[in-house]
């Protein structure tokens, strides 16, 4: 919050700067943009951060703020401030989000949704919460990477909503095959993400990455390795044959698919942000000026096998199809 008033207070020398270094630069004004940019994210977060202890305050000094009316207060104020953000994203950085496929609200209305989500680029996860939340009108309960919390809203805000945050040598546990036996710290990870996916309700959306990380190169043949390196050549191969999307970690879903069997299952598969690997990679495809497309299918509960390995091939297969459907598009073509 300090450093937001900062900058903001000081914010015609940065403007001058930025303008100055922009002819330098290759792309339209990159250097006044991305400014813009980082200064709008954080004024945005230290705004978040009173706003939420507003409802703190409001919440008895924290003693009701798990209570379903509070609980709600902080999903519309998640809404609210991810309409800002990515209404600034498109003004700013020319970025355009479609959606093709079934959405969740069509698919099954009034039933809970599994949300498993392939991982790559940058806000692939903001965009997902952003269309969930504003567009389908869900309440959505995350699996994600602990790191996300050294963004302060970030860190408050989820850790006051039903969500688990999962360091990394709980996600190397969640990679359960299917002759591995499971140790009591797996057991506990498996516990917590069926907890979370237990009691959902008709307007939830569980949301869970099965490749437990963004794709690059190396991550997809580290995750090949370790199936080899397991004695589970076959899921080796079948890994081998996607190459823009890592290997699904089964373990975190047959625990989701276990505590909610009544509910619906979305995969969700996105192209625009994949070519952004590195931190280089970020500042040569800055501003964006780009089409983000998320492509949605939907597979009602009945249609969910209900064998373990069953369900393994299953998420496999899927993970092939959304693997073909990136390859397909990336290259910008029209994914209707």
């Amino acid at each position: 919050m300090l450093l937001a008033v900062l900058v903001v207070t000081t914010l015609p020398v940065w403007l001058i700067i930025a303008a100055a270094a922009s002819p330098l630069v290759p792309g339209y004004l990159r250097p006044l943009r991305v400014l813009w940019v980082g200064i709008v994210y954080l004024v945005w977060d230290a705004t978040a951060l009173v706003a939420m202890f507003g409802l703190w305050l409001g919440s008895g000094f924290g003693w009701y703020k798990r209570s379903p009316a509070f609980q709600r207060a902080h999903y519309v104020l998640a809404g609210w401030f991810l309409t800002v953000l990515f209404w600034q994203a498109r003004w700013t950085l020319r970025l355009r989000i479609d959606v093709v496929g079934t959405d969740p609200d069509t698919a099954l209305p009034g039933r809970p949704e599994l949300v498993l989500c392939r991982h790559a680029g940058p806000g692939d996860s903001f965009i997902l919460i952003h269309a969930l939340v504003n567009w389908f009108k869900r309440e959505p309960r995350i699996v994600l990477k602990d790191t996300l919390q050294w963004d302060p809203a970030v860190d408050v805000l989820l850790n006051r909503l039903p969500n688990r945050f999962i360091a990394p040598r709980h996600r190397r546990q969640a990679r359960v095959g299917p002759t591995e036996q499971v140790g009591p710290p797996r057991e506990t990870l498996i516990e917590q993400i069926g907890h979370l996916a237990r009691n959902l309700d008709e307007n939830d959306a569980f949301v869970i990455f099965p490749e437990g990380g963004n794709f690059t190169p190396r991550r997809r043949r580290r995750a090949i390795d370790l199936l080899r390196a397991r004695g589970l050549d076959e899921m080796a191969e079948r890994a081998e044959a996607m190459r823009h999307v890592l290997a699904p970690q089964p373990g975190g879903v047959l625990a989701a698919l276990d505590a909610a069997p009544d509910a619906g299952v979305i995969f969700v598969a996105h192209t625009g942000l994949d070519r952004m690997l590195t931190v280089a990679d970020v500042w040569r495809e800055l501003p964006m000026d780009k089409r983000i497309v998320m492509r949605f299918w939907s597979v009602p509960p009945d249609e969910v096998p209900k064998e373990r390995q069953e369900r393994i091939d299953w998420l496999f297969d899927w993970w092939a199809r959304i693997d073909e459907w990136v390859d397909a598009h990336r290259g910008g073509g029209d994914p209707a």
